[in-house]
Formats: structure tokens, sequence, C-alpha cells
């Protein structure tokens, strides 16, 4: 008003036409372009009305400029700044989704990054250095220690330790040897390794991550299938209402009545023109994918955020998820007459082949002692239990009472041992020497400090939280009584999950699943949300970034 006041009305509509014009056949053109055929077609979109109503808005208010005759005094307005701020709003709620899609690609071309753009391999008997895309299959890789891996492959020779996390979340290094797969963009640990490339480029999986990710993000969320279906119907509803109010104008309408009949038609699709509906799913995902984004996660299905309106309960897997997953050696019991630092050297020489994280401690504990470490023969991974091998003429057993009582061994000298180790959160490691309990020892995991505030904040927003390990029942119950946990699933083993997987569903509906892995495929097909893979910077802010993620789907919900 204060315009009109200084310059007059008749300037102030002029210049409003010429801005909305170009407001319209400029940036507004889209809606045209995609909404006027859709309409031909019979099959009118979320474009066709707000391509009707701008058009509506824009086409009376120039009538009412340029020829205000053919109007009646009292209908001679213009609704030039409707037209304009309709088509700005929709368009700024796309550019918000664009950019938030754009903060989460950051964190792909992050997952890219970890390519490495060169290799160093043997070409005619000479070591020269390419680039990662001149990699041919069946190319021999010379990766040094600290190096990044440059495509998937087979260890031909040599040893050492790899650094899969940023593929698995597992904070501890892989041994590898000849033979074993390694996979591209992992890092090379101490050791030199030879290894022949299976799959390059574009096959390789990192280049399959992101390639998944990326198809995440362009796919639609099934609420706004819920929204094109009402725009469906809306579309035609709101041209017939129109068409109704013109043939009631007409019929009952004062006179000039064709004038009064286009005003009320052209106001009614004016007012139907679907800003609210335009803006809600896209400003929702702007949100919810804004505030993900920030903590380096990325959603492995286009349909995850909405999943996480309707979670129940949280499954925290407890190795590298609640707690730091670098565990340490505390304690050592050993029986009467057991030499403390033999034993412990003889079990360190058994877990250096071990991939197992409580492994890992009992060799580093073995190293700062400086003990010295034998040859093992024979050894055997049993998977939920332990290890077994030989050193020289003796036979050990390395694991959980399950372990040794499964090989006939009676494990009641070292009950009250392990139940004391276990009572105040750590894991009791049983050891057997030639049929005999020789010691326990115990090895504990910190707590993430962050785990509590999580575990606490779940709870707050009503979800229920559960844990599933594979330690024995009391440890897990101490260290769910320090975090707060109700639900526990304990001694599981790795073909377990999924039953502890649908115990968790059994207890809530939805499930979310938090795991430190992505080797878990089996449990993750039953889990209505999992946490998958997060740019590298994510991996071990577990805890921290699952409670606003999980919030992030219910505000983006029930901000529609």
């Amino acid at each position: 008003m204060a315009i009109e006041g200084s310059i007059g009305i008749r300037a102030s509509w002029l210049i409003q036409f010429a801005l909305t014009t170009l407001v319209i056949a400029w940036p507004g053109r889209i809606f045209l372009t995609r909404g006027l055929p859709a309409l031909v077609r019979g099959a009118p979109d979320m474009n066709s009305l707000v391509a009707l109503g701008t058009l509506a808005a824009w086409g009376y208010s120039t009538v009412a400029t340029f020829a205000p005759t053919l109007l009646p005094e009292a209908a001679r307005t213009v609704y030039f700044e409707a037209a304009g701020v309709i088509i700005t709003l929709i368009l700024l709620g796309r550019a918000l989704e664009a950019r938030a899609k754009g903060r989460t690609g950051a964190a792909i071309r992050a997952l890219i990054d970890l390519q490495s753009p060169v290799a160093r391999v043997e070409r005619d008997g000479e070591t020269v250095e390419i680039a990662t895309e001149a990699l041919l299959p069946g190319d021999v890789m010379l990766v040094r220690p600290g190096d990044r891996i440059a495509a998937d492959g087979e260890v031909v020779s040599g040893e050492s330790r790899v650094d899969e996390a940023m593929l698995t979340g597992e904070p501890l290094p892989v041994a590898k040897r000849a033979g074993d797969a390694v996979t591209g963009g992992t890092v090379n640990g101490t050791g030199a390794l030879r290894v022949r490339a299976t799959r390059v480029g574009s096959e390789t999986r990192l280049a399959g991550i992101i390639r998944m990710v990326e198809a995440a993000q362009g796919a639609k969320l099934p609420i706004q299938g819920l929204v094109d279906r009402i725009t469906l119907r809306f579309v035609p509803a709101v041209l017939v209402l129109a068409a109704l109010t013109v043939g009631a104008w007409l019929l009952f309408g004062p006179a000039p009545s064709l004038t009064y009949a286009l005003v009320a038609g052209v106001s009614v699709l004016i007012i139907a023109c679907p800003c609210a509906m335009g803006l809600a799913v896209p400003t929702s995902i702007m949100v919810g994918t804004g505030r993900a984004a920030s903590l380096g996660v990325l959603f492995r299905r286009g349909d995850a955020l909405q999943a996480l309106d309707g979670v129940g309960i949280v499954a925290f897997d407890k190795t590298g998820t609640l707690t730091e997953g670098r565990p340490a050696l505390t304690d050592i019991s050993a029986l009467a007459g057991v030499d403390e630092d033999a034993m412990l050297a003889d079990v360190a020489t058994l877990e250096t082949q071990s991939e197992h994280p409580l492994g890992a401690a009992i060799v580093a504990a073995a190293g700062a002692r400086g003990l010295s470490l034998k040859r093992a023969q024979s050894v055997e991974a049993v998977p939920g239990r332990g290890l077994r091998g030989r050193i020289g003429d003796r036979a050990l057993l390395v694991g959980n009472a399950r372990l040794l009582t499964e090989a006939g061994i009676d494990a009641a000298p070292l009950a009250d041992l392990a139940r004391a180790h276990a009572e105040r959160g750590r894991t009791p490691v049983l050891v057997a020497i030639d049929g005999r309990p020789v010691a326990a020892l115990a090895v504990a995991d910190p707590v993430r400090p962050e785990a509590r505030a999580a575990v606490s904040a779940l709870k707050a927003m009503g979800v229920e939280v559960a844990m599933i390990t594979g330690d024995a029942r009391a440890t897990a119950q101490a260290i769910a009584a320090e975090l707060g946990i109700d639900h526990v699933e304990a001694e599981v083993l790795p073909e377990g999950k999924l039953a502890a997987v649908e115990a968790c569903a059994r207890a809530a509906p939805w499930p979310l699943s938090v795991m430190a892995s992505t080797t878990r495929p089996r449990s993750r097909r039953r889990m209505s949300a999992s946490p998958w893979a997060a740019a590298p910077r994510s991996r071990s802010r577990a805890p921290r970034w699952c409670c606003p993620r999980a919030a992030s789907g219910r505000r983006s919900m029930r901000s529609r």
C-alpha cells in the first residue's frame, strides 16, 4: 500500500505485471512445460495445478491492469504477487531439497576419495606406477605399508593386517596372507603385499556402494507417491469445482453474470494452488536428510528416512557400537602352579591366527610384557566359542566355557573366576592346556562416553533399546545395566543374529539395527531400517548419530 501511495496504483500494477511475467516465463516455465502437457494427457500432476493457478492469477490480473472495464468495479484488483509467490515458494522448496542432497553428496564424494588414484604394478619384470583407471584384471599390484589398495583382489604373497574400517566399521585391522581377498579402498598395515587384481574400476565393491547410495538418493519416498495419488484426484476435483462455480454464477449471479462467473472461477483456481502440498515433502526431506548428512549418515534405500518414523525398538550390536571396539586385557587369573607368562605367551601365539578383537587384545598384552611368541599349528577358529590349536606337543583351547565343555573338559575350576570377571562387565576368556583348565583371562572393551546419553535419548522418545552380543549373559547384563538397556540378547552366535533380530521384533514393532559392521546381511534383511554405511568420519559415532537420525525420520514425517 505504501508503494502504491507513492507511485500510484497504475504504476504499481505495471511493475508487478513486468516482474511476474518474468518469473512465470523464466524460472516458472518448468511448471508450464510439464504441467500443461500432463493436463492434456489426462494425467494432471502438481505441476498442472501450479500452472493453472499461476496462469489464472496472472491472466486475471493482466485483464484488470490493461482492460479494467471488462470487470466489475469491485473486482478490479490484481493477484500478480500470488502468482509470483506461489512459484517462488515451490522453487525454493525444491532448491532446499537439492541443497540437502548436495550435502549428502559431499559424503558420497568422501567415499569416492577413498579410491586410490594410482597403483604400483608389475609390468615386464619392472614395477611401474599407473593410474587406477588403467588397471586390468590380472595385474599384480605391489602394496606398500600404509598404501591404500587400488582395486579388489587376492593376495599373492606377503603378510599384513589391513584396515577395513571404511567398509565394515570394525576398528581393528584384519590379518591377510596369500589367498585372502582384499578390497579396494582399504588401507594396508605394516607388511608389504603382492595383490592380483580381480575387480577393477566400476566393478569394485566400493564403486558398487557408491552407485547404490546414489540410487537411494534419487529414489522417491513412499509418502511422495501418496501425494502424487492425491494430486491425481485433487486437480480434476478443483477443475470440476471451478466449472461448477462458473456455472452457478452464470445461473444465479447478478449482472454482468459472465464477468462475475469468471472472477469466481479464477478465484477457485488461485486459492486451490497447492503451495503446501508442493513444499511439504521437499522441505521434510531437506530437514531430515540435512540433519543426517551433517552427522555423516547416508541412506541405503530411498525409503529409509520414512521407515524411521515407525521405529519401535533399536537393537545395538555391542562390540564397536556401544563400546569402543578396542578391548584390552585387564586381568589374568591363573590356577596354582601355572606359569602366568608362559601361559600368556602360548595363548597369544594362538591368537595371532585370529581376527577377533579379543585376540588382538591378548596379543598386545603379551607384546607389552616382552614375551616371545612361538609358532602354532593346526589352529582352528570355532565360531561363537574360541580357538583350538597346538604349540609343539601341547594342545590348547582358548575361548568360552562352551568350548571347554564341548571338548569334554570340566570348566568348573574356572567358573567362579569367570563369573567375577563377567559381573564387572568384562569378557572372560578361559584357557585349557592338554585337557586341563589353567586360567581365566579378562578382557574389557570400554563403553563409549556418548552411548549412555544416546540410550537415554531414545527412551525419552518412547523407543525401546536392545543389545545383541556374543558375550556371556553375565557380562552382557553388566554392560546393559551400566547403559540402562533393558532388553539383552546374549551369547548370540554369528549365525544366530537373525534369530536375535526376530526376538527384538517380537518385543516391539519396526526394529532398527545399529551395527559397527556391514557384514551381517542376514540380520539386516529382518530390520525395518538398518544403518548401513556412512562417511568414514562417522563410523565411530554410531550411538551419537543414531538418536538424531531416528528423530530426523519422525520429524520429517510429522512435518507434512
